[in-house]
């Protein structure tokens, strides 16, 4: 049991890793622009699209990022609990 939940929270960093890189690329304009920010993107919109809801972006400016770290931040808490 806890080999699986090692391999969840190891697979949560992993996208919190992702996220951490989509955010970086977002603040280059020319690079929202190439495949692999693309690609990002299909991995990270989904999961931020319910926080998106949520708080919409203020000024341009979006912290939709910032409540998906932290959730993914607490699951992963919660989840070393178990062990």
């Amino acid at each position: 049991m806890s080999s699986i939940i090692m391999l969840i929270i190891t697979l949560i960093q992993a996208y919190t890793f992702i996220m951490f890189v989509w955010v970086l690329l977002s603040w280059v304009p020319d690079l929202r622009y190439t495949k692999f920010y693309r690609f990002l993107d299909k991995l990270c919109l989904p999961y931020l699209e319910p926080f998106r809801r949520i708080i919409p972006p203020i000024n341009g400016i979006d912290i939709s990022p910032i409540l998906g770290f932290f959730t993914l931040q607490f699951i992963t808490t919660l989840l070393g609990k178990l062990i």
